[in-house]
């Protein structure tokens, strides 16, 4: 049996990975065999839904402990006890979860029965699986507390010039977000203008955008490290860089030369603000379906449709909308990308642009920068504002820019859930019950070490994802992974932090109860859990 007293090494992770290789080969052929053999049936697939989502599940846990296995290799004399306890337990859990059912909800389990298949685990695999012991979890929390809880607990593997950024951005929320989140949520305010100021000098809106365009020229991996680190004081700061990487993505993928040497300095800059306008009513996911309509003019376009869940409508300047240019068609074939300009709102006036009104959704977190209803009605676009300057592109021109945004979300999961595990670690600190701190009892610990666990084993995959986008791959599969496995995560990191505040953590004064909400959304945005299970299966079945 393994515990705290018999390290776990690289060499150990090493081993299992073929195996969980083969065994995820033989549950893609299972599966396959079931929806069409060669040639994937699409009905048949949805009538085995179940499956195919337990198979995207399986493949990102694999996926996701050769990341872990490949980050201990990599830390070389940085491979301490804190980093082989990670690890130890993380394929202790995980490998039990692949043989006994993965959660991917609170109630639906992905076992390998489901996919017609068994699994007798080599030796190797069996010692590993019981790495998860309470004296590995216990020693964990104790090294955790001497670290005063912090959420980058354990070497990241980055390079130093990201483990820089890190810091810039950490001090940054501590300073000016953490003191201030949750007034801003409690009061459903507005991000201050003063905040996104600060982050337009720091360069968060061109972090990624080309230097030749006005932007810094940074990779995917450092967005990721801003988007943890300022997710992890509030999501909603944390999100006000997605907008900006939204839109750039689009311009670089889709736009015309004319496009880009005129939109991209200004989002780089902050000096405008971007929102994505996608959604209408009862279409969700289905973007395909979607039915706000642009008609030509004599000097440009006008739109009338309905839309829904924009986010930070009302101050921005530009939209990035996706309207039906072609009335014949009805799937994503007829649609395209505008980059609508508006006038910036009041708090009086949110939407004073003619053409167009909106109003507020209220919601449970996430309001840093709020969500509206829009609706359009001869709203006017020049028609130099047609992205790339031909009909038609606009949900291939979307389509390019999935893998950042679901990297960028992964990333943002990241970062609230580390949020959650500092305020559950500090209050389980603080908190004395029948004569001793909660996080003695081994149950709490529990929770804080796995928390802790899971936000590496995220992370790696986070990291790998971005990685992949560094380096001209596709990366939609290990993007898609990222974000699956991140906003279960975040999810549970913050219940399990509630649960240990207990009833103070029910109470509106205590930020945790803000952190729960705020991870809630994201197992629905930027693609819904099922979704992206569903779009992570397709790609594995080919």
């Amino acid at each position: 049996m393994l515990d705290a007293r018999a390290p776990f090494s690289p060499a150990d992770a090493q081993a299992v990975i073929p195996e969980l290789g083969a065994l995820l080969a033989r549950a893609t052929e299972a599966l396959k065999a079931r929806v069409g053999g060669g040639k994937v049936d699409a009905e048949a697939l949805e009538q085995d839904q179940h499956a195919a989502h337990a198979l995207s599940w399986l493949a990102t846990y694999v996926e996701a402990l050769r990341q872990m296995a490949g980050w201990a290799g990599e830390l070389g004399d940085g491979f301490g006890e804190t980093e082989s306890l990670l690890l130890q337990i993380a394929f202790g859990e995980y490998l039990a979860q692949i043989a006994g059912g993965i959660p991917m909800s609170q109630t639906e389990f992905a076992r390998l029965s489901d996919l017609g298949i068994d699994w007798q685990p080599s030796d190797a695999a069996r010692a590993a699986m019981a790495g998860n012991t309470p004296q590995a979890r216990a020693r964990l929390v104790a090294l955790m507390q001497d670290n005063a809880g912090r959420a980058t607990f354990g070497a990241t593997g980055l390079d130093a010039d990201l483990e820089m950024i890190r810091d810039q951005f950490r001090r940054y929320a501590d300073e000016r977000v953490v003191p201030f989140a949750h007034e801003w949520h409690l009061n459903d305010e507005l991000i201050p203008m003063e905040v996104i100021v600060e982050l337009a000098e720091l360069g968060v809106f061109g972090l990624t955008i080309p230097e030749e365009h006005g932007g810094l020229g940074l990779s995917k991996a450092s967005m990721v490290v801003v988007s943890e680190e300022l997710s992890r004081g509030y999501i909603g700061v944390g999100s006000l860089g997605t907008r900006s990487e939204i839109a750039a993505e689009l311009i670089l993928g889709g736009g015309t030369e004319e496009q880009k040497a005129k939109w991209l300095p200004l989002l780089a800059s902050g000096e405008i603000l971007p929102t994505a306008v996608f959604t209408e009513p009862n279409t969700g996911s289905d973007l395909g379906a979607l039915r706000t309509r642009a008609v030509r003019t004599q000097d440009g376009w006008e739109i009338t449709g309905n839309k829904t869940w924009i986010t930070h409508a009302a101050r921005t300047h530009v939209m990035t909308l996706l309207a039906r240019t072609d009335p014949d068609t009805t799937d994503w074939r007829g649609l395209s990308m505008f980059l609508a300009e508006k006038t910036p709102g009041t708090d009086e006036d949110p939407f004073p642009t003619p053409g167009m009104t909106g109003g507020e959704i209220e919601v449970l977190g996430y309001r840093g920068m709020k969500e509206y209803e829009l609706g359009f009605d001869g709203f006017k676009v020049s028609s130099d504002n047609l992205l790339g300057g031909q009909p038609g592109q606009g949900f291939k021109q979307l389509m390019q820019t999935f893998e950042s945004a679901r990297i960028q979300t992964a990333a943002r999961a990241i970062g609230v859930a580390q949020s959650a595990l500092e305020l559950g670690m500090q209050y389980a600190l603080d908190r004395k019950q029948f004569g001793k701190a909660l996080i003695a009892f081994p149950r709490v610990a529990d929770k804080l070490a796995m928390t802790a666990v899971e936000i590496m084993i995220a992370r790696q995959l986070t990291y790998h994802s971005a990685r992949e986008k560094d380096q001209g791959k596709r990366c939609d599969l290990e993007a898609g992974m990222a974000k699956l496995l991140g906003a279960r995560v975040a999810w549970a990191a913050a219940d399990n932090a509630l649960q240990i505040h207990g009833g103070n953590g029910f109470a509106l004064e205590y930020p945790i109860s803000r952190v729960l909400c705020d991870a809630r959304i994201l197992n629905i945005f930027e693609g819904a859990a099922e979704i992206q299970a569903q779009v992570i299966a397709r790609r594995l079945l080919g």
